[in-house]
């Protein structure tokens, strides 16, 4: 059975296929129709809702988009919809009334989602500006009534927030088995439990936090028959930092990453933070990025060039792979049947250490990349002692450049050295033309980047800036 807490109230449902959606089930099942359906893949906040979380002994408030989850996955968890915002006296959330204020909706289909990533903005409790409230809407597309209004209304509400009574409701348990016909879904609490389940369904699809497999149920409406859900277990939950490296578990999902990279990787922060939006960062991890073993994920370039290593588990035990062994060919990895990746590791920068990374994409927000290039450098004397590269979007899997790095090797610290590496890019890669990016096109930014880092490192676009005023 599952157990949720809906807009307050225990909800318990033990008849519906696990792979039916949240915003279906919300929709159809419920009649909750405030959330609405627009693109079904996570990309334009219309069904956003907010899920309630504990950590710490305070509550949580974390948007999502529901049309990507499956019903067991609000399992033991306390949901909020649009509908859940009126208050008993029928008046308006704050949200509410500041976006009907200051003209911020107009045709009614996105101002659901609107209100709810506010929702969620206002009771974190963050320190409101123009930047933090459009990384907060970043997952909400729609802008019928321009942009200002909704802005407004968000200064306006959001400079102060008021506990309300759902961040109470945190207490059920979950189940960790649920069953409709031949569907069944698992949701494991331990490591040895997910290890023995999984040895014995190998086929089993792994489910983090959906954002790329939702779409198989949500948009192409594939009736999975065996789930095997991972968020539950404790063990890939953990974050563990000594002086050396900081081990994030699997399932830690982007938003908990987050503060940890942004204090000793910045550059790889900012590209966290350019994946997808609030919805799909805080629902979406480290483990499922790597494991999905896309040619253009965002962060595995950056944790090749940083010289990760995974943990493997399964029930024969564990073992370490650097993570640039892991990826074999398009969509395949080094995982052996009943195998998971159980956290990845990352050394922390050393002195003369530098870490950048870049991230070519259409849109700046919420989107796929054309090209992302990674780089640990390191400089004495003026020299390039070592470099260590990661690239996505130039071959069948994410790789380093090494014809490239092996040029730089030694070499002075200048930008002709870096124009004059960056040559090599053609003998390490040879990408494909495809809808996003021309070969071509791939090859000359994969370059030029090159040229982008020494300038970033160097800070040779500041200094010609001042010079020019």
């Amino acid at each position: 059975m599952i157990q949720f807490y809906l807009n307050g109230k225990l909800h318990s449902e033990d008849n519906l296929p696990p792979t039916t959606s949240v915003l279906d089930y919300l929709r159809e099942r419920v009649g909750l129709t405030g959330t609405k359906e627009g693109c079904a893949e996570g990309d334009c906040g219309t069904c956003s809702i907010v899920l309630v979380r504990e950590e710490d002994s305070n509550p949580v408030y974390e948007v999502v988009n529901s049309c990507l989850m499956m019903m067991p996955q609000l399992d033991g968890k306390c949901v909020v919809t649009v509908e859940g915002l009126e208050s008993e006296a029928g008046f308006l959330n704050p949200i509410q009334d500041a976006m009907v204020q200051s003209d911020g909706t107009q045709c009614g289909f996105c101002t659901p989602g609107f209100v709810m990533a506010l929702y969620a903005l206002r009771q974190g409790g963050e320190e409101i500006s123009d930047g933090v409230i459009h990384t907060a809407l970043a997952g909400n597309l729609c802008r019928c009534t321009g942009y200002r209004p909704i802005i407004e209304a968000a200064h306006e509400a959001c400079r102060t927030h008021t506990q309300d009574a759902y961040g109470g409701l945190t207490d059920l348990d979950a189940e960790n088995h649920y069953q409709v016909d031949d569907q069944q879904f698992f949701a494991p609490e331990s490591l040895t439990e997910i290890a023995d389940i999984y040895a014995t369904i190998p086929d089993a699809y792994l489910l983090a936090g959906g954002t790329d497999l939702g779409i198989l149920t949500s948009k192409e409406r594939q009736p999975l028959t065996m789930i095997l859900h991972t968020s539950n277990v404790k063990e890939l939950n953990e974050i563990n930092e000594t002086e050396e490296a900081i081990e994030f578990g699997a399932a830690v999902t982007y938003t908990r990453a987050l503060p940890y990279i942004e204090r000793l990787y910045p550059s790889f922060a900012t590209l966290i933070s350019r994946i997808g939006s609030r919805q799909i960062r805080n629902i979406g991890t480290l483990g499922g990025n790597v494991g999905n073993a896309s040619p253009i994920g965002d962060t595995p370039p950056c944790l090749i060039a940083l010289d990760a290593t995974l943990k493997l588990y399964s029930k024969e035990g564990e073992r370490e792979l650097p993570i640039e062994d892991f990826f074999l060919d398009y969509r395949k990895t080094d995982l052996k049947p009943g195998e998971i990746i159980k956290s990845i590791g990352i050394p922390k920068l050393i002195e003369n250490q530098e870490f950048r990374t870049y991230k070519i994409s259409k849109r700046y927000d919420q989107d796929i990349s054309s090209v992302i290039g990674a780089y640990r450098v390191e400089i004495e004397s003026d020299k390039i002692s070592n470099i260590r590269t990661g690239f996505g979007g130039m071959a069948a899997t994410p790789k380093r450049a090494l014809v490239c790095e092996k040029a730089l090797i030694g070499e002075p610290w200048k930008e002709e050295t870096m124009v004059s590496a960056a040559s090599a890019v053609i003998e390490d890669f040879q990408p494909i033309d495809d809808h996003r990016a021309s070969k071509h096109y791939r090859l000359r930014v994969a370059g030029n980047l090159f040229t982008r880092l020494y300038r970033d490192i160097a800070n040779v676009e500041d200094v010609i800036e001042v010079m020019a005023s």
